[in-house]
């Protein structure tokens, strides 16, 4: 496999040659490795979506969005730095072992307090789960890939095609100011995945949850 200059260019700046794929192959005017042969071909590509709303009122509680990120430096560090994605290196011990599973963990601590109404994880092709808790263990939300099995738009086979996703009961998952939450994020190992992420989004009300009320973001 080979770069054009082309596909090493990325804001005027060269990637590395080794690079394999993830997040740099997808700004506008960059492509990464291809077999050896392949011509690029321009094509126009289309996105169409729904957006649903309903009216505004008194009944609907306002939640803040946070975004979770198992590359983040905080714990080590004491700062914020996201890396968004990661590389997952096949295993070298899985035969002997019987276990192709890559785990990877880290901690942040909440700038909030408030009740979790959402929460889902986000991972690509080889992810075996996600999950997000609390220091003593407690599960916040559970969250798993759901792959294709066919050959469809939204079907395809072997990819993920969507994440399973949390919805706690109104005020049965409270969330304190400076409370250590920890996410965990499992991979396949069988072989090796570059640009994987590992995510979790998750909706906050700062106000105590009624059940006459509507969530909305």
């Amino acid at each position: 496999m080979q770069f054009t200059q082309k596909e090493l260019t990325l804001y005027g700046q060269p990637l590395d040659p080794n690079y394999g794929g993830g997040l740099s192959c997808c700004y506008d005017g960059t492509q990464c490795k291809v077999k050896n042969g392949i011509e690029s071909v321009e094509r126009h590509l289309y996105l169409k979506y729904t957006v649903k709303w309903v009216d505004w009122s008194d009944t609907i509680l306002p939640v803040k969005i946070f975004i979770l990120d198992v590359t983040d430096t905080w714990q080590n560090t004491g700062i914020h730095d996201c890396l968004v994605e990661y590389d997952v290196e096949q295993s070298t011990t899985g035969i002997s072992t019987n276990d192709y599973t890559s785990t990877r963990r880290s901690s942040v601590r909440f700038p909030i307090s408030g009740d979790v109404v959402y929460a889902v994880g986000h991972q690509h092709r080889g992810g075996l789960g996600s999950a997000l808790y609390r220091k003593d263990g407690r599960e916040i939300c559970l969250s798993k890939p759901i792959y294709g099995m066919g050959d469809e738009v939204g079907n395809e086979a072997g990819y993920v095609v969507g994440m399973s996703t949390c919805y706690p009961k109104p005020s049965s998952m409270k969330i304190v100011k400076g409370e250590t939450l920890t996410m965990e994020f499992n991979y396949s190992s069988e072989k090796s995945h570059t640009g994987v992420m590992g995510h979790f989004y998750i909706l906050v009300s700062e106000s105590s949850m009624d059940s006459n009320y509507l969530v909305g973001w």
